[in-house]
């Protein structure tokens, strides 16, 4: 039976409440913490949203088991939109009412949790109640394996279609059911992931982290998050070990989920064959290679120098955004190979942000076809991923999107430089806010954080985060006229 537009809205708002009451759910870890700590004024902060939330996505949930809902791409769109909102404005009343701090810090901080961004407008982090560290870090956590992605494995409850929510959430060049059904392939990714984080915690409790320090920074690093429940970050344990698993996991963070799930089937020669995942290694291989021998004499052997090399380079090339030195008083060289590498991203299908690497892979081999023509104009040449010939339509929308995020960023680098910053750190804040790496250069360096800016500059890039989270065309599509015409 075919619903009116208005019944059809307003069951769109329910099932919005209803993946807002996920964010209910991985609030009730941090209260347990804040009651076990006593910590009263995070109590109050955590049971109060949890509360009417949870009422709310009951009701909702309830009222929804008999509905058969069929989403479309606006809907799919519209929804991921504004549960990423809604979600980061929920995710900010602990740190509004708990500790304190502005409303706009508050906003800012929970956007950058759920857009997994490295990105902090507080200096003392140390000082922070443990509830609310905990919470900082299950917010990066969940961001990275999407909101949508968890609740598309719970939708056959709802009776609703979930290919167009995570169509929303990663509209990459690239996407695949690697299962029949979407819902097994959500459950199979959010596996991956689950036993990734489990394993790279237990590795930094065996390196020498308490639990708590090894579990927050667990679901930190494998989100690509960067954050730290430390002021000094990942440094402050001087652990070469520590700092060795963390480059290998924001690595395995940055690829693509489902290889994982094509190891797990023994199709090895898929992984093997897979485009983006060798250009991603290359990348890193390269970068990591060039800035290793342009620290030798800095560091005075080979072997420190690899070790910060390699870190910077997996954080920056993943979009973690942490670091284990100042980077910028390295060689001007080195600090240009991490310059250019904010530029890429990790890959598609996976917890970094950035324009991936599949991007720059289909520009990079458009670019050889458009040399080959000059000297063949007659020939007809294509472009090949994972040794299958590309559709022409991906060029298209690769080109489309790398224009729109260049406009993003020229952007807000122009609102950020008018409003004081200097044009160098207004323009690496962009660029580190739309690709979700958190640090970057100048202003934002890895001594600063972004306290300094004026209020609207942290509003503008809240939304930001958030638009560079979801690839920029879920969000900025719903901007358009056209989105709203029948």
């Amino acid at each position: 039976m075919k619903i009116s537009r208005f019944a059809k809205q307003f069951i769109l708002l329910r099932f919005l409440i209803i993946l807002l009451g996920i964010i209910a759910i991985i609030m009730a870890p941090s209260l347990v913490i804040a009651i076990a700590n006593g910590e009263t004024a995070m109590i109050r902060a955590f049971a109060f949203p949890m509360g009417i939330v949870s009422v709310l996505a009951g009701l909702s949930l309830l009222s929804l088991r008999k509905k058969n809902l069929h989403l479309n791409a606006r809907d799919g769109f519209l929804l991921v939109f504004l549960t990423w909102v809604l979600a980061s404005l929920l995710g900010a009343i602990p740190y509004f009412l708990g500790d304190a701090i502005s409303l706009t810090d508050a906003i800012f901080e929970s956007a950058c949790s759920f857009a997994t961004t490295g990105a902090t407008t507080i200096s003392d982090v140390e000082a922070l109640p443990q509830s609310l560290l905990f919470w900082r870090s299950i917010g990066h956590w969940f961001g990275g394996i999407g909101i949508v992605l968890i609740t598309v494995a719970l939708m056959p409850v709802l009776g609703v279609g979930g290919f167009q929510l995570i169509k929303a959430e990663t509209p990459g060049p690239e996407k695949e059911k690697i299962t029949p059904k979407i819902t097994v392939t959500a459950k199979l990714i959010f596996l991956a992931y689950g036993i990734l984080t489990a394993a790279l915690m237990l590795l930094y409790r065996l390196g020498g982290m308490n639990w708590f320090d090894a579990i927050c920074h667990g679901f930190t690093v494998m989100a690509s998050g960067g954050v730290s429940t430390r002021n000094a970050g990942i440094a402050y344990f001087n652990s070469g070990f520590i700092d060795g698993v963390s480059t290998v996991f924001m690595l395995l963070a940055g690829l693509n989920f489902s290889l994982y799930y094509r190891l797990l089937r023994g199709r090895f020669r898929d992984v093997l064959d897979n485009t983006e995942a060798r250009a991603y290694l290359i990348i890193f291989l390269v970068s990591a290679a060039l800035i290793t021998v342009n620290l030798i004499p800095v560091y005075g052997s080979p072997g420190a120098a690899l070790r910060h090399a390699s870190y910077q380079t997996a954080s920056i090339l993943s979009t973690t955004g942490s670091a284990i030195a100042d980077y910028e008083t390295w060689p001007s060289f080195a600090r240009t190979v991490l310059f250019f590498l904010m530029f890429i991203g990790g890959c598609s299908g996976s917890t970094a942000g950035g324009i991936k690497v599949i991007r720059h892979v289909v520009l990079f081999k458009q670019m050889g076809n458009e040399l080959r023509r000059i000297i063949y104009p007659r020939g007809v040449f294509s472009i090949q991923l994972n040794k299958k010939v590309g559709r022409k339509d991906v060029i298209y929308g690769v080109a489309g999107f790398f224009f729109l995020y260049l406009i993003v960023v020229a952007v807000t680098t122009l609102v950020t430089a008018a409003s004081g910053t200097d044009l160098f750190s207004s323009f690496s804040a962009a660029l580190s806010i739309t690709g979700n790496v958190g640090t970057g250069f100048g202003a934002i360096g890895p001594r600063h954080n972004y306290s300094a800016f004026p209020d609207h500059i942290k509003w503008l890039f809240s939304f930001v985060m958030i638009a560079g989270r979801l690839e920029l065309w879920t969000v900025l599509v719903i901007f358009t006229p056209a989105f709203w015409r029948k």
